[in-house]
């Protein structure tokens, strides 16, 4: 995903300013893709450049008063290429994952605090969505729009609780390991 089309997207759903953009992006949009207002300015920016969107006219002209952008035609249409474009997954990078291989060979020292931590944060982002989706949409909201949005909310739903499954299965798995180490680990011999 792109921030032109998070932006495009926002836009389509409701014309908005640069900072009712930003604190959208803080309480929803954010939850799957994160940008700073600086990011969301400059883009703004380049988004009306090329004619994407435009600033709406103001009722009421009045000096320092926030511009509201709409969609385009071309930003629409530019969306609506990418919404259909063919887009491959991309590959599963996490340090957590990486420091966890690394404690293969280095050991497991200060691994389970962090692992602790780590499904806190899940366990309470897992609340916080399973909130919003009590809120947002109850059973009986069946528009398409809305379903749709659902859809996203439960990715981020069924990948909390699969983060929340596997953090509880290594810290069951680590707290097997022995304390003072892994069995066979080899230290490098001193060299002369």
């Amino acid at each position: 995903m792109s921030l032109p089309h998070a932006i495009l997207t926002a836009l389509l759903e409701k014309p908005s300013s640069g900072l009712e953009l930003t604190r959208r992006f803080d309480k929803s949009i954010g939850y799957f893709w994160s940008a700073t207002h600086q990011q969301i300015y400059r883009e703004l920016g380049r988004l009306e450049a090329e004619g994407q969107i435009r600033a709406r006219p103001a009722e009421q002209p009045s000096r320092g008063q926030r511009k509201s952008y709409e969609v385009l035609p071309a930003g629409r249409a530019e969306l609506a290429r990418w919404t259909a474009a063919s887009q491959d997954p991309k590959p599963q990078r996490d340090a957590l994952l990486l420091r966890l291989r690394a404690a293969a060979v280095v050991g497991t020292a200060g691994l389970e605090t962090d692992l602790r931590r780590h499904l806190d944060l899940h366990r309470r982002q897992l609340a916080e969505y399973e909130e919003i989706e009590r809120r947002d949409f109850p059973p009986a909201r069946a528009e398409p729009q809305d379903r749709l949005r659902h859809l996203v909310l439960r990715a981020g739903i069924d990948l909390e609780i699969f983060w929340t499954r596997w953090l509880a299965h290594a810290l069951a798995e680590i707290g097997t390991l022995p304390p003072d180490g892994l069995p066979g680990r080899r230290e490098p011999a001193a060299e002369a």
